[in-house]
């Protein structure tokens, strides 16, 4: 692309959008050029560029350098793009036509233009009333075009402001579906509450709009910010539910240079507001303070008193003979359990409280369809949930018996926006048993327990040498720790057999001995491969080829790749962007921050959204896309989603994910990539929590080095909770 070096100014009217990507703003337009461009024998240009707004019709004003592209020829590429109101007569017209005013047809727009003339734009503005002289346009379509003019003007008003601190049309749409109209005036008066209101907005960007409009860099205001965002940034990175005072203060002068003192009074001032709480353990005068952002605060203090409340508590139904059940179980299963198992299972039956927890093959699920079924056989309600719903499924298939997840059991009330079943509006059933349980965080495992019965008895199951959970806390971890829970470790292994390596590797890998490889048919794989390019070119090879044609598999729905990160080659982003081309190359697309979304494509939700009903991990498949209303329609186990133009933002491929991505999922074939690309990530709980997530093929690709300082590295960094202490403490 050869390029002049003069800034040249084009203006004209917008004939068309060709492109426009809502999170970075790239826009291609079409734009008419008045007769000054004769002399140019040019009529229409293109112009490239960034622009978070614009629409047939309207004026543009873009400022830039001519170029000329090896494909598309001659265009403007410009440096800055405003548009404005239409001037002609024909954009004017264009412009109602074009279906961003609600209400105005072709039809309409041209008698409306042919009605006002040059007068058209203020008479929507200021004398809309005078819409009844055009034939044709009834009292409810007037409304209809009213409310749509003065939505629209606010909406240019707050995407130029967007436009102006590099603020997405998707994030936009998001501040004004919280803030209503006077978006702008609320985010100028105080731009730090983009970091508490609008997910996917961090500390730098409202930090950026609060500087540039006058907050000094000093202000408490900003202290105050900057304190809660490195306690959350400490929950969402570190899963911390605390950090020492010191330490917050640190973090938060190295992020801004403000001075301590000021961060000082500025933590006072978030613990005198509620938003923080200060703590001493064991109100020890001398012993330094922890913070808690308050949600985690009273979360980790509540699940300590729901456990509580719980062991002391009186059954709601009479003691089971372990002695005798057992049996029973073992003459309807056809066969005995081992020692180790029955030991587990009677310490279920026996306690309010249970605990569960070993790696894959050691009989955990033996253990849940047992329990199941002695209860069942006393015909006393048992409910089953967990916390995915791949997680849910798979329990389901296991045990032969319905299961939820959690969120589902709880049910959001979108109206009250909290679970339906809470404190106050508890579950029914005598027995409540939980699996993949690792992947329970503080908040939820509150929610969870704080909706449990209290004359109920309660099983947890799950693996606490996975990756702990996404969010803040190890609830598992500690509630073992604390020692007030009754729990069983299993580690012989059952499910395994003659061929089987995946199991076997789980087990070594958690033991930090290398990995089992095998010549001829098996179940796992190890294939070398040095350069990252060529990883990427095998991964596409065997999971559009070599595995179907081999196993059977249905590449879509069985096969997944595993990552530890998500950027560079090896990152699950650019993974994505390879397989999708391999897998689903073709038809419409709906693009935001430079992510195609194909009809057909695996994408995975980012967060909870329980006014959809859609949680963080879950996956789906794009049925339709509306490239109109910039929607388009996902199917998650059979329920459809509508994603508009505010929620893309949710959604991103799926083809590939990092291996945290995974938890509490299992598929029919992984294939994992480990590579030096991903040292500072290389773990033995990642690598083992990668294995265990295949069930019928595991496919390990990469260095070998990488996979060895894996399997040795087991410096798991401790979060900061006091969970365990608050159980064990009288």
């Amino acid at each position: 692309m050869a390029e002049a070096q003069e800034t040249e100014t084009v203006e004209g009217t917008i004939s068309s959008v060709v492109f426009h990507n809502d999170e970075n703003g790239y826009t291609v337009l079409h734009v008419e050029l008045p007769s000054a461009f004769e002399l140019r024998r040019l009529s229409e240009v293109t112009i490239v560029g960034k622009c978070q707004a614009a629409w047939e019709g309207e004026g543009v004003k873009a400022t830039g350098r001519w170029v000329t592209d090896k494909v598309h020829g001659r265009q403007f590429k410009a440096d800055t793009i405003k548009c404005v109101a239409p001037r002609s007569l024909a954009g004017v017209e264009k412009y109602l036509a074009s279906g961003l005013i609600k209400g105005i047809s072709k039809v309409y727009a041209r008698r409306i233009v042919e009605k006002f003339g040059e007068n058209t734009l203020n008479v929507l503005s200021h004398q809309s009333g005078r819409l009844r002289e055009v034939k044709g346009l009834g009292a409810k379509t007037i409304e209809k075009i009213r409310a749509s003019w003065r939505q629209n003007e606010t909406l240019r008003e707050n995407m130029i402001f967007g436009q102006t601190y590099g603020i997405s049309v998707v994030k936009m749409t998001k501040i004004v579906r919280k803030y209503g109209p006077d978006a702008v005036a609320v985010v100028k008066a105080d731009p730090y509450r983009l970091c508490r209101d609008i997910w996917g907005i961090g500390f730098s960007t409202a930090d950026r709009i609060a500087l540039s409009v006058g907050i000094p860099k000093d202000s408490l205001l900003r202290a105050r910010a900057v304190i809660c965002y490195t306690l959350e940034t400490e929950a969402e990175e570190g899963g911390h539910c605390w950090t020492y005072e010191n330490d917050l203060l640190l973090h938060a002068n190295e992020l801004t240079g403000i001075p301590a003192e000021v961060l000082g009074q500025a933590l006072e001032d978030e613990i005198e507001a509620g938003r923080a709480v200060a703590e001493r353990p064991d109100a020890d005068a001398e012993a330094p303070r922890r913070i808690y952002l308050k949600s985690l605060y009273w979360a980790e203090r509540q699940t300590a008193t729901h456990v509580r409340r719980i062991l002391a508590s009186p059954s709601a139904f009479p003691p089971i003979d372990a002695e005798k059940a057992i049996p029973w179980w073992e003459r309807r299963a056809g066969f005995t359990l081992a020692a180790q198992q029955s030991a587990a299972l009677a310490r279920c039956l026996g306690n309010r409280f249970s605990i569960i927890t070993g790696g894959p093959g050691v009989g955990k699920t033996t253990i849940i369809r047992a329990l199941v079924e002695i209860y069942s056989a006393r015909r006393l309600k048992v409910v089953l949930a967990a916390p995915t719903g791949r997680a849910a499924k798979r329990m389901a298939e296991s045990v032969g018996a319905p299961v939820m997840t959690v969120h589902r059991l709880l049910r959001w009330n979108p109206v009250t926006n909290r679970f339906t079943f809470n404190e106050e509006n508890r579950l029914e059933g005598d027995v409540f048993i939980f699996d993949e349980t690792s992947m329970v965080d503080v908040n939820l495992a509150d929610d969870l327990l704080a909706a449990i019965p209290s004359g109920a008895s309660v099983t947890w199951v799950g693996d606490t040498d996975q990756l702990p959970s996404v969010g803040a806390g190890s609830v598992l971890g500690d509630l073992i720790r604390s020692g007030v829970v009754a729990s069983t470790r299993l580690d012989r292994i059952f499910r395994q057999d003659d061929s089987g390596l995946i199991v076997r590797n789980a087990h070594h890998v958690n033991a930090g001995e290398p990995i089992e490889v095998r010549q001829g048919d098996t179940d796992f794989y190890f294939v070398r491969i040095e350069d990252p390019a060529e990883c990427v070119r095998r991964a596409i090879e065997f999971m559009t080829t070599r595995i179907p044609r081999k196993f059977g598999m249905n590449p879509l729905e069985d096969v997944q790749v595993l990552t530890p990160m998500r950027k560079n080659v090896l990152g699950a982003d650019n993974l994505n962007f390879e397989l999708q081309k391999a897998l689903n190359p073709t038809g419409d697309a709906l693009v935001r921050g430079g992510v195609s979304f194909r009809v057909g494509d695996r994408v995975m939700q980012l967060r909870n959204n329980y006014d959809k009903d859609v949680y963080n991990g879950d996956i789906g498949f794009v049925r339709s896309i509306d490239g109109g209303e910039r929607s388009m329609v996902v199917v998650f186990d059979g329920k459809p989603v509508k994603y508009g133009p505010g929620d893309l933002d949710e959604l991103v491929l799926a083809y590939a994910m990092t291996v945290h991505k995974s938890q509490g999922s299992e598929y029919p074939a992984v294939i994992v990539i480990v590579h030096t690309q991903h040292y500072v990530m290389l773990q033995r709980n990642l690598l083992y929590t990668a294995i265990t997530r295949g069930r019928r093929l595991v496919l390990l690709m990469g260095v070998p080095y990488a996979v060895d300082r894996a399997i040795q590295t087991n410096t798991v960094r401790e979060r900061r909770t006091s969970l365990a202490d608050r159980l064990s403490s009288p």
